[in-house]
């Protein structure tokens, strides 16, 4: 569809860009000030305090989650109508800055490297946005400020504390919530586009650890021995094949050997070997197929040499999956704010992965990359998320912000302008 044909079905984006351009200077200021003092896991009291003073005065009902630093805002509009989530994660990773940016982190191996400073900040100039509409909004729109996204399941942990079970309008009547949206900063897209998909966006991820166990003793005399080690090299090697020769190459899976560890001296056969790793897939059947295949390929290679071999996979993330309607609809109302030409539909998933799968779950909804490459560098050999050395254009926050906010108000069934 073309932009003038959506500019006609979701209206003129022109004033909610120009409102969005308002705040973009209160949005660098908490960016910078959240970079600065980055915070790791689902206890974040200096983030979280910096959002609650930067949402002071705005009419929302704030619930302060106990079992992390997670916040909930409801927002409701003077009409009546449902409720949709909006998501931004709050927490660092536990990494040293190398960016040499005047607001570098100041906290020692800390830092945003996500971008999920800019998610944060972006979202409270929605909020700000979109309580200056609040006249205009039929329905609600619950804030989710979310700590722990990186492998801490803060999400889940919301969820399980009653995030989703919303109490009813003051006048008794429903407001259920209907759908949820997120964005995700990435530097491989250039400034004022995005990207989506329908369906699986991004993996799963699991960990996995193998504990191969024999018996130790000289090294001059392995055939008194054992040995784990030369085992332990075969599993690794095995389960590389297991991939390509027992997952469909159309539903894919990853099996990453990370870190293998065995011994103490050079003269020494040890007892045991231990191989540690990720396990990434693009659904839920293949995630568990990979799972039962570890375990038959590390304990039948282990007994066929006399060993034993434990394995122990802790399951993280499920897979990210975009409702397909919902996806479209979220193309729709891109691309009538940034044009047709600027949203990008993602040909492959990405294998990375992302606690927003848990809303997903439970809500239909969507997730989107939004383009943040630094002025004068080419996406495809910018600093990637999780660097030491990546950056983010803070040009990028004024559409997210406009993104945040339309994606409410077209889901609510209010124009954008």
């Amino acid at each position: 569809m073309s932009t003038e044909a959506l500019i006609e079905r979701h209206g003129p984006s022109k004033e909610l860009r120009d409102q969005a351009r308002g705040l973009q200077d209160a949005a660098v200021a908490l960016r910078r000030s959240l970079h600065q003092h980055p915070e790791v896991g689902n206890d974040l009291p200096v983030t979280r305090e910096q959002v609650l003073q930067a949402l002071d005065g705005l009419p929302l009902d704030i619930t302060l989650h106990k079992t992390t630093s997670g916040i909930a805002a409801l927002l409701t509009g003077d009409k009546p109508g449902p409720t949709v989530l909006l998501r931004g994660d709050m927490d660092a990773l536990a990494m040293p800055e190398d960016t040499g940016l005047d607001f570098a982190s100041k906290n020692a191996n800390m830092m945003h490297a996500c971008g999920h400073d800019t998610h944060t900040s972006m979202l409270v100039q929605a909020a700000h946005l979109l309580s200056d509409r609040k006249g205009e909004i039929p329905g609600r729109v619950l804030f989710m400020f979310q700590p722990g996204e990186e492998g801490h399941h803060g999400a889940r942990y919301m969820i399980d504390e009653g995030l989703l079970d919303l109490p009813k309008n003051a006048d008794g009547s429903d407001s259920p919530l209907t759908g949820a949206f997120a964005l995700h900063v990435t530097s491989t897209l250039p400034v004022g586009m995005a990207g989506i998909r329908g369906g699986a966006i991004m993996a799963s991820s699991d960990q996995l650890e193998i504990r191969v166990k024999g018996a130790g003793g000289h090294a001059s005399a392995p055939h008194l021995t054992s040995d784990p080690i030369p085992v332990a090299c075969e599993i690794v090697q095995a389960l590389q094949s297991m991939v390509t020769r027992r997952i469909d190459a159309f539903d894919p899976a990853i099996v990453t050997v990370a870190r293998i560890n065995a011994g103490t001296t050079y003269n020494v056969i040890p007892e045991t070997a231990s191989i540690e790793g990720t396990i990434r897939a693009m659904s839920a059947k293949t995630r568990s197929k990979v799972h039962e295949l570890i375990s038959q390929v590390a304990t039948g290679i282990a007994a066929a040499h006399g060993l034993s071999a434990e394995v122990d996979i802790h399951l993280g993330y499920p897979v990210t999956v975009n409702d397909p309607t919902f996806a479209g609809f979220s193309t729709e109302v891109a691309a009538s704010i940034l044009g047709d030409k600027k949203v990008v539909q993602l040909p492959n998933p990405v294998m990375a992965a992302e606690d927003f799968s848990y809303v997903l779950e439970r809500l239909p909804g969507s997730i989107m990359f939004l383009g943040g490459t630094p002025s004068g560098q080419n996406p495809a050999t910018a600093a990637p998320n999780h660097s030491n050395r990546v950056m983010f254009d803070e040009d990028a926050m004024e559409v997210g912000v406009s993104l945040y906010a339309a994606m409410a108000l077209r889901h609510l069934g209010a124009r954008l302008s």
